[in-house]
Parts: C-alpha cells; sequence; structure tokens
C-alpha cells in the first residue's frame, strides 16, 4: 500500500508573515529614531556642531543605550498596536515606556560610573526628541492613511448641518468623515463664546435659531439633531426649528444606547415619537441595586411582555446570580431566551413556562429556585377586551393570580415582592383598572411584619408597549390613514419602557411592606396631538392623513389619574418616586374579596360589574365615564 505522505503544516501561515513583517519594521523604526534622538540631543547641546573629541562617546553610548531602550519599548508592549489607529491611549504607552527607559540610563550612569560619561543636557533632550519621532511619525501614518481612505469622501455626500457640540456631537465628525452619503458643513450651537471656532475642521456657524439662513447657505437639506443627553424640550425645540427651516431632521441614538455600546454614534436615524415624548434620564441608586440584586436569584412574571421583559433586561445590569423567567406564553419565552443568549450569554437565565393562577406550578418553581426578590409584571391589561366579554378572567388573572403569587412568595420564604400596578387604578372606570386595584390591595391585605414585603408601583402608559397607541399609529400611517383616535381632548401620561423599569426596581429596593409608589409621569400629552406629530415626523400633514375620532371606547377616560381623591402622597429621597397613602385592608376582607371572584367568574357580567362596586367604592362602572377632569 502506498504510503500516503505526511503534511507537514508551515511554521507560519501567511497573515502571520506579514504580521511579523510589519512588527519588524516598526521596531527597526523605533530603533532608527533612538540612535537619531540621541544623535540629534547631542547635536543640539553644541550648537548644531558635534565637537570630534564627542563623536566617539555618542556612539559608544549608543550601542548600549539604544538596546535598552528596546527592551523596554517591547516590555510596554509598544509593537501590539496598529499605527493606523494610533491614539492618545498609545502616546501614553509611549511616554511611559520612554520615560522609564530614560530613568534605568540615568541610573546607570549615576550608579556605575561608566567610562563614557553623558552631558547632563543629553539626559533632558534625548527623551523629548524620542518621543516626537516616535509618536509624531505614528500620527503621520495615521493621518496620510486616513487621507488615503476618506479624503476622496471628503466631497461626496449630501451636505448636513449638526445641531450640538457635546463629546458625542464631535465623535459623530470624526465618524462622518468616512460617509459616503453625509458631508458635514456646519455646527451649530448656542453658546456665543464657541462660535467661529472649528471642531475637527468643521466651523461652529452660529445658534440653533439661525438654522433656516445657514441651511439656505450651505444648500443642506438634513440636519442631524445631536443631543442624545441634552433636555427633552431642547431635543423637541430643535425639531421645531427644523420643521419652521424645512429642514429633514434626523438624530443619533439615545445617551444609555451608545454608552451600553448596544449601537454606535454613527447610526443616523430618523426621529422618532419617542424623541418629543423622551424624559431626563433617571438616577438610579446604583450600589444599592448591586447589593440588592447582586449575586441573588431574581424572579420576573410575564417575563415576555414589555414591561417584564424590560425588566429583565435591567435587572441583569446587577449581575443576580440566576435570573427567572416565568411566561405563560411559549414563543415570547423563546424571545427572551434568544435575546439574552446574544446579548448576556453569560447570564445565567431559567425559562420557565407557567400560569400565576396555578398555584401548584407556581409553588414548585418557587421551591426549585428559591428566589429572594420577585416582580410580578403578569397580567391582563387591554382595556377594551377585558370589558366586554372577558371580565371575569380579568378579574381571576389579575386578582387571583396576584393572591396565588404572593401567598405562594410568603410560604417560600421570598423577601421582597414586587407589584407591577397601573394609574388605571386609580377612580378606575373599567374592569381592568379596578383588577389592579384590588391586586394592590391584596398585596397589602397580605403584608405582615416580619415576613415578604410587598410593594407595588403605578404607572401610566408606557412608549411602544404591546398596548400603546404609537405601534397602532405607525400601523395606520404606514397604510396611509386615517389616523384614529377616540376623543379630541382624551389625555394620557407616558414614559419609556426603560425609565419604567428603571423607576420600578428604584422602588423595589426602597419599599419596606406595603406602600403604593407612584412614579412622576410627567405633564400628561393629549393623544390628538401624539397622532398629529407623529404624521408630520412620517414626513406627512394634516391634509395628506386625517385624523379622525372614533368615540370613547368601553371602560374608557378622558383623563388617568395616578391618585384617588382620598388619597395622599408623601415624598421619598427620590424625586421621581412618591408614596400613595390609600385605603387599607386586613386578611378577612382579602379572603372575601377572593370567595365573592371565585364564585362569580361565570355569572353575568353586568351582574359582577354591578357587585364590583360593592368591594371599590371608587369604581364607576359607567362604559363611557369621563373620569375626573384632574391630570
Amino acid at each position: 500500500m502506498a504510503s500516503e505522505k505526511i503534511k507537514i503544516p508551515p511554521l507560519f501561515s501567511l497573515h502571520q508573515y506579514s504580521r511579523a513583517w510589519r512588527t519588524g519594521i516598526v521596531f527597526l523604526h523605533d530603533a532608527i529614531a533612538s540612535v537619531l534622538a540621541l544623535s540629534g540631543a547631542y547635536w543640539l547641546r553644541f550648537n548644531l556642531s558635534i565637537p570630534s573629541e564627542f563623536l566617539v562617546p555618542l556612539w559608544q553610548t549608543a550601542l548600549w543605550i539604544v538596546p535598552l531602550q528596546a527592551l523596554v519599548f517591547i516590555k510596554f508592549g509598544l509593537y501590539r498596536g496598529v499605527w493606523r489607529f494610533a491614539s492618545v491611549p498609545d502616546l501614553k504607552r509611549i511616554l511611559v515606556a520612554i520615560f522609564v527607559a530614560t530613568s534605568i540610563v540615568t541610573v546607570v550612569l549615576v550608579m556605575f560610573r561608566p567610562y563614557v560619561m553623558m552631558p547632563r543636557s543629553v539626559l533632558v533632550l534625548d527623551p523629548i526628541l524620542l518621543f516626537l519621532m516616535m509618536g509624531g511619525s505614528r500620527f503621520a501614518y495615521r493621518a496620510w492613511r486616513e487621507h488615503r481612505l476618506y479624503g476622496l469622501l471628503q466631497d461626496q455626500g449630501k451636505p448636513v448641518l449638526l445641531l450640538g457640540t457635546s463629546d458625542l456631537a464631535t465623535s459623530l465628525i470624526k465618524d462622518l468623515e468616512r460617509s459616503r452619503d453625509w458631508k458635514v458643513v456646519g455646527l451649530l450651537n448656542d453658546k456665543p463664546r464657541l462660535h467661529h471656532k472649528q471642531i475637527h475642521g468643521v466651523q461652529i456657524l452660529g445658534a440653533l435659531d439661525d438654522l433656516a439662513d445657514w441651511s439656505a447657505r450651505t444648500g443642506a437639506k438634513h440636519a442631524i439633531i445631536a443631543m442624545p443627553a441634552a433636555h427633552h424640550q431642547d431635543r423637541k425645540r430643535a425639531l421645531d426649528l427644523c420643521a419652521e427651516a424645512g429642514v429633514e431632521a434626523l438624530t443619533v441614538p439615545s445617551f444609555d444606547d451608545v454608552v451600553s455600546g448596544r449601537v454606535s454614534i454613527s447610526q443616523i436615524r430618523k426621529v422618532e415619537v419617542e424623541d418629543l415624548l423622551g424624559r431626563d434620564p433617571v438616577q438610579l441608586d446604583e450600589a444599592g441595586l448591586f447589593n440588592s440584586i447582586g449575586g441573588q436569584v431574581v424572579l420576573v412574571t410575564g417575563a415576555g411582555g414589555s414591561i417584564g421583559a424590560e425588566l429583565c433586561r435591567q435587572i441583569v445590569r446587577f449581575n443576580p446570580d440566576l435570573l427567572v423567567l416565568f411566561e405563560l406564553n411559549e414563543f415570547a419565552l423563546y424571545q427572551m431566551e434568544q435575546e439574552f443568549s446574544q446579548n448576556w450569554p453569560r447570564q445565567r437565565i431559567a425559562c420557565v413556562i407557567g400560569d400565576v393562577k396555578n398555584a401548584a406550578r407556581v409553588a414548585q418553581v418557587l421551591r426549585r429556585y428559591k428566589p429572594a426578590q420577585v416582580f410580578h409584571a403578569a397580567a391582563y391589561k387591554h382595556v377594551p377586551l377585558m370589558e366586554q366579554a372577558n371580565v371575569g378572567e380579568a378579574l381571576a388573572n389579575n386578582v387571583l393570580g396576584t393572591h396565588t403569587l404572593a401567598c405562594a412568595c410568603k410560604q417560600a420564604g421570598v423577601q421582597k415582592f414586587v407589584l407591577i400596578s397601573t394609574d388605571k387604578a386609580v377612580n378606575p372606570t373599567n374592569v381592568m383598572g379596578a383588577s389592579k386595584r384590588l391586586a394592590e390591595m391584596v398585596c397589602q391585605g397580605l403584608q405582615e411584619s416580619g415576613s415578604t414585603r410587598f410593594v407595588m408601583v403605578r404607572f401610566g402608559n408606557v412608549l411602544g408597549s404591546s398596548g400603546s397607541v404609537i405601534p397602532k399609529f405607525r400601523e395606520q400611517i404606514a397604510k396611509g390613514g386615517p389616523v384614529t383616535v377616540t376623543h379630541p381632548e382624551v389625555t394620557r401620561y407616558f414614559m419609556s419602557i426603560p425609565e419604567a423599569a428603571q423607576l420600578v426596581l428604584q422602588a423595589g429596593l426602597m419599599g419596606q411592606g406595603g406602600e403604593i409608589f407612584v412614579l412622576d409621569m410627567g405633564e400628561p400629552i393629549k393623544i390628538a396631538q401624539l397622532a398629529q406629530e407623529m404624521i408630520r415626523l412620517s414626513g406627512f400633514n394634516q391634509d395628506d392623513i386625517k385624523v379622525i375620532y372614533s368615540g370613547l371606547r368601553p371602560g374608557e377616560k378622558l383623563y388617568e389619574e395616578l391618585l384617588a381623591d382620598d388619597e395622599h402622597t408623601l415624598p421619598t429621597p427620590h424625586l421621581k418616586l412618591r408614596i400613595a397613602q390609600a385605603r387599607h385592608v386586613d386578611a378577612a376582607w382579602v379572603m372575601a374579596l377572593l370567595e365573592w371572584v371565585k364564585f362569580s367568574r361565570e355569572a353575568d357580567e353586568s351582574l359582577i360589574k354591578q357587585q364590583l362596586q360593592n368591594w371599590l367604592n371608587e369604581y364607576v362602572g359607567d362604559v363611557n365615564a369621563l373620569g375626573s377632569s384632574k391630570t
């Protein structure tokens, strides 16, 4: 049998040869720079003419100084970087390496006194010249490469004005230098002291109010609002100025997204309605949350829903030992499992299918995973759907389900139970809101000293959630309209999903048991105005896409409230959180309520609504109730 040839793998691949060759060239460059710097130091010391008697000492000194410097440079990793991407950290590394090498040379000269002495001024001049040569050559190469790669692009692309001069705006200019799509022709900023100055070669032309003038002068039909960390009112003003100037407004990702590394600053996009409704960043007690969540087992019910999913994303920031995702919807849970495997592969998670009304399943999950904290976001929340044909199920899921989970948590020794409630629980005119208020009261009735601490958190609508009007409006605009609004005066509070989740975590940290936390929802917004803004942002006007009014739906209010008439609030150390002082109930009341919910689950819905008023005096069962005029 013919013998097989033994293939000996090459010692180095082509890529390795190329890399070794480049490293050798860089090493040789620095060695030559060391010789030239030492020679230059002598040359400057002797007024540009080195005496003949110092030429031999110069070369004798170079024979041991240059190898010593080379060893130090290798030790400090100067040959692991890429010249094309030379930056300030590389300069710092070069500076430290030269300082260490010079220190060693000085020690050798002082301690060992070699037969060749070096003038003291040379010891000062040599490191200065060496730093200028090594650092300067690297940055000169980078500038040459970038001009060669991107210089031809600077005259291409659509002219665009940049609004804002933050650090992120500065980074954006550098990124857009490499873009074929955009050419930054100027910046606008409201700080007069910056006007007529330049950032990376781009001039700050004037104030934001001058946008129309500079748009005409430069021919820019687009403006990028590069103020991701600015107050949302400032961003809205910038957008209004773009509309007045006839300029299409673009923006950059949010500050949190950029800092977290989820997106790049150069990922320019159109302005969305969420940017107009954006709010100031939430200040969290990071240390407290790390102490509370870090290393603990945390369980989230409804983990596949809008709020539950965002809670999971926020919780993972604080390094829980295990995050248990409890969800009834199989596909929603699968999506969360895929998201975590991609974005947080090192985070331990458990994806659990289950129904909060199933006492046996809930108890089994709590026994197995032993969570320290439970965030209960699972609920039926769609007002019209729960108002007709699903009243019994709404009460069963939101009241019985909460009680089942809460009792299991007490029995399992869970430290804290956080219930996600709603502003619709205040003076409810619909079954959904009434069921959430009853869920709050169930948790209050179960609160005992020394046991699981029950904390409730109320807030209004969240942007982009599955039940939000915004996805519906987007779909209607995409189809060419019309956009349907129930009433011209209907008003709602809005909050971003991340902000809501962060404040839930903060409230859970602060809660001692039995409190109802009310989130600062800011100013209420008219839904009709929201629809008109979305039409405008989509590039249409009211003549293109009409807004029509369909009438209030069953159980819908004109105005949402965060506090009931007989409630008052107490301040907390957090500016966006207050504590509502609501009516408390005892355990006996809770047991009677549960018996009624179980008994009435199959009853006539009109009868359920009538009897519901016996349990909640503030509940008004009129399907067209307008609610209170308070905001």
